[in-house]
């Protein structure tokens, strides 16, 4: 794997799962998520845009309510191949401000759990990074690619997933019909063949 450094999947021969969502807090996925979750036990983390942080305080609160991690994923959900390294940085600072400041009656959860947008990120802005755990991922769902059959992206889901894995779907509004489609379904393949799905560590 590129940057070996980087966490992409946990190193478990445990029947365990991490399923982890992107782009967050949005009124309706989101809240999908959340009672999805719920319904299994499953815990989870959210790695969340900042600026929907800033938008909508009362569904991150419901993320920290559920006892989910959140985790870092830029303020306005940046490139970092298309960002010089200070400008990524200060848009990290920034997510990183709002998620431990979000707002009146919001908890807050300090992180170090950070996940590079589009999974693109340079050397130099890792290095900057050292506080952080940078978590990339081994199963992606796909969930975005509004050309792919939900069917076709439960299946490769399931297919792609092992002990340990790092799985992302999006609470977003793009992958909505994809995610509400597959996620109940491999919570359900999954909770049948022994597994439990746990957050991430910072």
């Amino acid at each position: 794997m590129l940057y070996p450094s980087l966490t992409w999947r946990i190193d478990t021969p445990e029947k365990e799962l991490y399923l982890t969502f992107d782009d967050g807090p949005i009124p309706g996925p989101t809240e999908f998520v959340l009672d999805t979750l719920a319904r299994y036990s499953a815990q989870a983390t959210f790695f969340c845009i900042g600026d929907n942080v800033r938008k909508h305080p009362d569904v991150y609160r419901q993320v920290l309510a559920g006892n989910h991690a959140a985790g870092n994923h830029t303020f306005n959900h940046l490139n970092g191949w298309k960002t010089s390294r200070e400008r990524y940085i200060q848009n990290i600072d920034d997510c990183r401000t709002v998620l431990t400041q979000p707002g009146d009656n919001v908890p807050t959860q300090p992180t170090t759990l950070f996940r590079p947008p589009y999974g693109r990120i340079t050397r130099s802005q890792i290095q900057a990074l050292a506080g952080y755990r940078i978590v990339m991922w081994d199963v992606l769902s796909v969930d975005y690619d509004r050309k792919l059959a939900a069917e076709a992206c439960l299946r490769n889901t399931i297919r792609a997933c092992r002990p340990g894995s790092i799985v992302v779907f999006h609470d977003s509004l793009k992958a909505e019909k994809n995610m509400t489609y597959a996620l109940p379904r491999v919570l359900d393949h999954f909770s049948e063949a022994g597994y439990v799905f746990k957050r991430l560590q910072a």
